[in-house]
Parts: C-alpha cells; sequence; structure tokens
C-alpha cells in the first residue's frame, strides 16, 4: 500500500505575495479614513476671523473663514480695505483644504491665490513669487501679540541681581526685516553688553528674544516680579527692568 501523502497547509512562497496584499489593503483602508479626518479636523478648526499680513504686520486684513459651500470651495469674507492693504486679496473668493495641510485662499475658478501651511500652532505661512511671505493667524492671538509688542515698546534697564544698572537701551517698533525690531543702546554700557551689541528684537514663545548683527541671540523671560531675567539663570542674573 502506497504511503498516504500529507497535505502541507504551511505559507509558501506562492502564499506570501498574497498575504503583503492582504497587509497592504487593510492598511490603505486603516489610513484613509485617517487622512479624512485629519482635512475634515483642519477645515472645522479653520472656520473663523483670521489675521492675513506681512511677516512684519505692516499690512494686515481681517478674512473671516465660513463653513457654508461656495463654488470650488467655501465661503470667506475679507474686511474692506483688504484690497488696499494687499491687492492680491482683490482676487481670493473662495477658501478651502487641500491634502491634509494646505490652507488655500482661491479665486473664483478654485486656482490658488495663496496656499498656507501650519509653522506652528495657529499660525500658517505661504509665499507668493516674487512678493515674498504672508502669515495666516488666529485674529485673536495676532492681536494680543501686538498689544503686548506695543507693551515692550520704550526705553529699559539692564541690571544686575544686586540692582546696578548696567546698560540703557530703548525697544522700537522700527522695522528691521524678518518680523524683527529696531533696538539701541544708550551710551555708557557694560563691556559685555556693549560687546554683544544688539540691533534687533522681537517677541516668540513669551520671550524677548535680542539679536546682534553678529548672530547672537540673549533671551530674556518674565519672573513673578514683571521683569525679565537672561536665561538660562545665573548666581548674578542679568535683568531687564521697564523705565
Amino acid at each position: 500500500m502506497a504511503p498516504q501523502k500529507h497535505m502541507n497547509f504551511g505559507i509558501g512562497t506562492l502564499g506570501r505575495p498574497l498575504i503583503a496584499v492582504a497587509v497592504l489593503a487593510v492598511v490603505l483602508v486603516c489610513e484613509h479614513p485617517a487622512a479624512a479626518q485629519d482635512a475634515a479636523t483642519l477645515r472645522k478648526d479653520m472656520v473663523g476671523q483670521w489675521e492675513l499680513s506681512t511677516t512684519e504686520r505692516s499690512k494686515t486684513c481681517v478674512v473671516t473663514l465660513k463653513a457654508d459651500a461656495a463654488p470650488q470651495g467655501l465661503k470667506l469674507e475679507l474686511e474692506p480695505g483688504c484690497a488696499q492693504a494687499l491687492p492680491f486679496a482683490k482676487d481670493i473668493a473662495a477658501w478651502s483644504v487641500k491634502g491634509l495641510d494646505i490652507v488655500r485662499l482661491q479665486d473664483a475658478s478654485g486656482q490658488p491665490v495663496i496656499d498656507f501651511t501650519e509653522v506652528e500652532s495657529g499660525i500658517f505661512e505661504g509665499v507668493r513669487q516674487n512678493e515674498g511671505v504672508y502669515i495666516l493667524q488666529n485674529l485673536a492671538a495676532a492681536r494680543s501679540l501686538a498689544k503686548s509688542m506695543d507693551q515692550m515698546i520704550g526705553d529699559w534697564a539692564m541690571v544686575r541681581g544686586n540692582g546696578q544698572a548696567i546698560c540703557g537701551l530703548t525697544l522700537t517698533n522700527t522695522d528691521a526685516g524678518q518680523d524683527n525690531f529696531k533696538v539701541f543702546l544708550k551710551p555708557k554700557c557694560d563691556s559685555m553688553v556693549a560687546a554683544f551689541a544688539p540691533t534687533h528684537w522681537r517677541l516668540e514663545h513669551g520671550q524677548i528674544l535680542l539679536m546682534s548683527d553678529k548672530g547672537e541671540t540673549w533671551q530674556f523671560e518674565a519672573d513673578d516680579n514683571a521683569q525679565w531675567r537672561l536665561v538660562p539663570d545665573s548666581t548674578d542674573p542679568l535683568i531687564m527692568v521697564r523705565q
């Protein structure tokens, strides 16, 4: 009697490609709903009032993004004077979300006027060729930043922890490019500050940044006494105090 042949139900070389295809199909099925959900979440989060501006905020325009459908996209409203402040705004007729992370301000035919991507929470950046970079950010946050900036402008003193003043400086709202503003040192500054020689400043993530033309940066954080201390802190701290 001939021996019985046993069937091998293991995974052979022909079975592996089929399993790979099956796994890939499962992955794709799982990924598509997540992608759609991310785009839907972004679309929902964008509804509201936004400030469209140049990087230094010298020219601004309030844009209200709506959830209502419009031809080729969703409805929006531009405040009066937008086209005067930002001439390209006259072509903006609707908005949409493209892919997972692009917020598009578009013309009546659906073509992009400018595309924005998020560079940090609530702040989007877009580029128009031959014009430069523009910022789209939550209106309330933009106005809060402007108010904070206004409060920083004026005369300051740098003092040591013992209260000894070592330098005077003036923070201005004069544009220095790249979202920065000019700062001027007063005469007779301590040699350390004079050697640093800051020429521009800005507010970033709740810190005052002083920057020199040599690429050096000093960062100051607010303390509990409404003063600004150089970080990292030291046993002989350097503090900025309003005058």
